[in-house]
């Protein structure tokens, strides 16, 4: 009997892999459904991978990408497509060379896996794990809050946690601890930016075509990116800058976000706009000449960062200052004070040690049966479908080796 802990897309996966292998398998999942988290992945459209070149996968895994040679070269990003399409799944490639299901339903994704666990032989099991016991350093069972699963393999594939509500609460970790696993310092990524500067006089306000620079406390520039940000109550959020944080490493404190809210026009560019702009505003206030450059949301926010008096003639402007508010518009930046909480991230970076698990088969090296699949190892990717990639990658790994 095989046990797999965890029934995410790692636990799944591997799950599906042993199970197809001809073991007899038992998933446990603490929920009452399993895939709760990949259900409500990439806001319920779940971005199942990346259609990159497999080896240009690891530049977008800064944290261990050596360690999933044998994972994701064993079942690569093109094998997902394969499996899902395989599986009756559809799927598309947009920006990015993100990979979606056709139908953009995340469901049809959790559907298709648990067909596949169904067609294995899985049995699914509404369990907490509580304990895992061994003897002589190699695996005996799984001690659940419900029973006793008697096991000589069992696959750790809680997760991290990130998103407590769909289970993820560390289990994994206090699981591999109680066998003499070391687990790394875990902090969160992909995850919205508190900032100095107040923000929530913009909260709400979305910008479609904006660019970004960040810059980490030394001024140096650690990511640029284009596309969409979200201003919130406590500083930033959207699909760039959760890709942002993913740069940003444990300590976000004292970064620089600096947001070109004109990106397809140059500075010089820019400052003949506002001069025609001012022109045809000649004899207005200054806060009343800036609505064909800016959201109405955002108006009197720049005048105020501006200096610029929101009542000053548009023809008492001097050049000096026109020339701040173009840098200004060129250059809207933020200090990072910290990430919102580990709950609120899309992955924790972190975890179970990969010096103590063998990369080319997922199994400890410190306990006999026991593997590790997924986002409960001390590996993380950035934004785009490759942290999904690497729950597959692994969980297939150690599925086929348990």
């Amino acid at each position: 009997m095989k046990v797999v802990i965890g029934g995410g897309p790692a636990g799944m996966m591997a799950a599906i892999a042993a199970g197809e292998r001809g073991e007899s398998v038992t998933l446990l999942e603490r929920n009452e459904k399993v895939g709760r988290k990949l259900a409500i992945t990439g806001k319920g459209r779940c971005n199942v991978t990346n259609a990159c070149p497999t080896e240009d996968f690891f530049d977008n895994v800064p944290a261990n990408g050596s360690f999933l040679y044998s994972a994701v070269y064993g079942f690569t990003n093109h094998d997902t497509v394969d499996f899902f399409e395989n599986s009756g799944v559809p799927l598309k490639v947009e920006r990015g060379d993100r990979v979606f299901p056709v139908s953009d339903r995340a469901y049809d994704v959790v559907d298709a896996m648990l067909r596949r666990l169904r067609q294995a032989g899985v049995r699914i099991v509404r369990d907490r794990a509580t304990g895992i016991t061994a003897e002589k350093d190699a695996v005996t069972g799984v001690r659940g809050e419900k029973g006793f699963y008697p096991c000589d393999g069992a696959v750790i594939a809680t997760g991290g946690m990130s998103y407590a509500q769909t289970g993820s609460t560390g289990d994994g970790y206090k699981l591999a601890r109680m066998l003499g696993h070391s687990v790394t310092d875990i902090y969160p990524s992909l995850i919205p930016i508190v900032t100095v500067e107040p923000t929530d006089r913009l909260q709400g306000l979305s910008l479609k075509n904006a660019a970004l620079t960040v810059k980490n406390a030394n001024g140096r520039v650690i990511y640029t990116d284009f596309g969409e940000l979200l201003f919130t109550h406590f500083g930033l959020s959207g699909p760039m800058i959760l890709s942002a944080s993913g740069h940003m490493g444990r300590e976000p404190r004292g970064c620089r976000l600096i947001i070109d809210l004109k990106p397809a026009l140059t500075e010089e560019k820019l400052n003949e706009r506002v001069l025609r702009d001012f022109g045809e505003n000649v004899n207005r206030d200054f806060v009343n000449s800036l609505g064909a450059l800016l959201p109405a949301k955002m108006i009197p926010y720049i005048v105020e960062r501006s200096g610029i008096p929101a009542h000053v003639k548009i023809n008492s402007v001097t050049k000096e200052q026109r020339r701040g508010l173009v840098r200004l518009l060129k250059n809207l930046d933020f200090t990072a004070e910290s990430y919102r909480p580990l709950n609120e991230a899309i992955i924790t970076c972190g975890g179970v040690n990969v010096r103590e698990v063998d990369p080319s088969t997922m199994e400890s090296r410190l306990v006999k049966g026991l593997f590790f699949a997924g986002e409960v190892l001390d590996v993380s990717a950035y934004t785009g479908g490759f942290n999904l990639q690497i729950a597959f990658s692994t969980g297939r790994l150690a599925g086929n080796n348990i």
